[in-house]
């Protein structure tokens, strides 16, 4: 009889303990996994066709807010380490409130769904994604505590001592949570189950009643905590419902408990010495009693048990405390209708949040959250006072967020990601029947693999007669500058040296482009492993199939044109620059990951209309070669200008203080489908 999920969490804690336990002693060395910056983000979008801005150079020592593009187990160990290249310290023991909502449903859809000109298409996840799904729900909900439960251990560690864990969590796992939440935060620092109304109504069950309500489990990390009682905003007739007794003086006021639960002594009331009910306690000290008692303060019940008298012209505003069950107006379900509505499925709504962060952090908190979706956490954190920290593995939630961030006009971020994924972790049994994966990708190429070489090396193989080497990239990796300066370092070397290299990779640093144009070696070639290759190669049948086929497509990377950018004198110091697109050249539609139908679709857009696939783009008009920042963008549903949601404008006016020599103008575009390019172009 296989194991229960019971009998198997032992191993799970053990497993998760070992695991985070290896990286944190492994954070102080040399390799240790950094964050690249890709944007300095400033919040300025089109809106009158010519924009005029100076922005200050990027301070290391001063705070950013940070929207990280990767893993967030590898995120975490980014933050934990700090890296001085990037400006950032270690935030262990630096965050005071982390939010989290993982994915609790094995079978959800995690396509795109993308709104063209000439109609919608369903875009399936990414190679990163599809293995981090995978791997979660591989064996349900045992692989899925396995994920969860290592990176909470590093949540723990970058909360501060007075810091707060909130997990949104469902039916489906929620009660596993709480066991290893008990284990890593200690059952003593528990605070709340949280009941929060998800829904109105339910779809009528078979067996069982609708189930319309989530869970929110809140830990703290000691006994210390930072905590702002918060208060339901009271309604029309709240203060007839409880401000309803009145004194011999004519004052409106309301009776409160003195009482909660726990034990405690009894109390003397005037000349009465009345212990509290049975596991109860008084919560006021006898000093503060007795000068209640003697401004008339207490009054009592017919049973002859004191209360307290709250007057209504004393009365602050506020209504009743908020307790455990969240069912009020004030976080009610987000629907399509509302105006914050970004039609993000696991969108919350911002009230939500906003009562979160305000219970459980200050004017200046670092907040952060690890599966940050549609970006709430760091929208309500921005609009409070808060520094934030959002991470999401999803390139479609990222470039959410992004935009959402801009409509807000908030503080400038970094837009980061995970430089190279140093984590080899490829685990699928399916190619394993068939051979290594990269042995796999190879012979599609029409490369032989080398034999009898080192492990690092059995993603090698090369092409007859031509002197080419050919390297394959894990599918676990982003391929960037690491990858392809080994590359060059292996033409040069490896078995005598070869006249050329090509580099298949799966998923890419965002600056790809800019990574290639800087090796400057015409004798590189980065080529794109067709997205939905794992989906075709289940059996070993389909992999001969594809073989003797032939119709694997290995494209080359996207690219962006611009026209000869323009410049306009207006003063002695001050011209105006204008910046054109041109043409948007994109990966062949099989090389996406999309049905069929929806390629055919994408296929007549490339055609007629290219530059509708970009979803924003934006210019730097003094790149430093380094760091990108972002100071005008335009996106598609940015409607200031030209009232159309699904396209972006195609120039623009900028102006810009002079500059001593040539000016290096930046221009960045990413399309629909979370592709970035990139083109510099120097004028005088």
């Amino acid at each position: 009889m296989p194991e229960s999920l019971i009998e198997q969490l032992p191993k799970i804690v053990a497993e998760g303990k070992k695991e985070a336990e290896r990286i944190l002693n492994g954070l102080s060395e040399k390799e240790r996994i950094a964050l690249q910056t890709n944007e300095y983000v400033l919040p300025s979008k089109e809106r009158s066709g010519l924009f005029r801005g100076f922005v200050k150079e990027i301070d290391k020592k001063e705070w950013f807010n940070r929207l990280i593009y990767g893993d967030n187990f590898l995120v975490m160990q980014a933050l934990l380490a700090g890296d001085p290249a990037t400006g950032l310290p270690s935030m262990r023991g630096k965050i005071d409130i982390i939010y989290i909502d993982p994915p609790f449903d094995s079978k959800a859809d995690y396509r795109t769904r993308i709104a063209l000109p000439n109609g919608k298409v369903e875009q399936k996840p990414t190679v990163i994604e599809q293995f981090a799904y995978s791997d979660t729900w591989k064996d349900g909900t045992v692989s899925y505590l396995k994920m969860l439960y290592p990176r909470l251990l590093l949540m723990r560690e970058l909360l501060s001592d007075q810091g707060s864990l909130f997990v949104h969590i469902d039916w489906h796992v929620g009660h596993y949570a709480k066991l290893i939440l008990d284990d890593i935060f200690n059952k003593d620092n528990f605070r709340n189950e949280l009941i929060w109304k998800r829904t109105y109504t339910s779809k009528a069950q078979a067996l069982s009643f609708g189930k319309i309500h989530e869970t929110i489990l809140f830990y703290g990390k000691s006994e210390k905590g930072i905590w702002n009682q918060q208060y339901l905003e009271p309604d029309k007739d709240y203060i007839d419902k409880y401000f309803d007794k009145v004194d011999e003086n004519g004052r409106k006021y309301q009776s409160l408990s003195l009482t909660q639960q726990g034990a405690g002594p009894a109390r003397r009331f005037g000349d009465k010495v009345i212990p509290p009910p049975e596991g109860m306690h008084w919560i006021w000290s006898q000093d503060r009693i007795d000068k209640a008692f003697n401004e008339g303060r207490i009054t009592f019940t017919k049973n002859d048990f004191p209360r307290l008298k709250k007057y209504l012209d004393e009365w602050d505003g506020k209504g009743k405390p908020v307790h455990d069950i969240w069912d009020d107006e004030q976080v009610a379900p987000l629907n399509s209708w509302h105006n914050e509505s970004l039609n993000y499925d696991t969108q919350k709504p911002e009230s939500l949040l906003e009562r979160i962060l305000k219970s459980s952090s200050s004017n200046n908190s670092i907040v952060a959250d690890f599966f940050a979706g549609s970006g709430t956490t760091g929208a309500v954190a921005e609009k409070l006072g808060r520094r934030w920290i959002m991470a999401d593995i999803g390139k479609p939630s990222c470039m959410v967020m992004r935009k959402r961030l801009i409509d807000q006009d908030v503080k400038p971020f970094l837009y980061q990601s995970i430089g190279d994924y140093q984590k080899e972790q490829f685990e699928k049994s399916e190619f394993r029947r068939i051979s290594d994966l990269a042995h796999v990708v190879l012979n599609l190429y029409g490369a032989i693999p080398f034999s009898d070489v080192e492990p690092t090396q059995r993603n090698l193989g090369y092409i007859k007669e031509t002197r080419t080497l050919v390297m394959v990239d894990s599918p676990s990796k982003l391929t960037g500058y690491a990858t392809l300066k080994r590359a060059q370092e292996l033409r040069a070397s490896f078995m005598g040296g070869w006249k050329k290299v090509v580099v298949l990779g799966w998923n890419f640093v965002t600056d790809i482009g800019q990574v290639i144009a800087n090796f400057n070696d015409p004798q590189i070639e980065v080529l794109v492993i067709p997205p939905d290759l794992l989906d075709r190669l289940k059996t070993k049948a389909s992999y001969q199939k594809l073989i003797k086929g032939g119709k694997i497509r290995f494209s080359s990377l996207q690219y962006l044109s611009i026209k000869p950018v323009k410049v306009e004198d207006i003063n002695k110091d001050e011209e105006k620059i204008h910046v054109q697109l041109d043409n948007y050249i994109l990966l062949s539609p099989d090389a996406l990951p999309l049905e069929e139908k929806d390629k055919e679709k994408l296929q007549e857009l490339i055609a007629n209309d290219p530059l509708a696939l970009i979803e924003y783009w934006s210019i730097d008009p003094d790149y430093d070669g380094e760091v990108f920042r972002s100071k005008w963008q335009d996106y598609r549903g940015n409607t200031d200008v030209d009232n159309d949601p699904l396209r972006v404008v195609h120039s623009t006016k900028l102006r810009v203080s002079k500059t001593k020599g040539k000016r290096k103008v930046c221009v960045k575009a990413v399309d629909v489908f979370g592709f970035e390019s990139a083109v510099i172009e120097e004028v005088k």
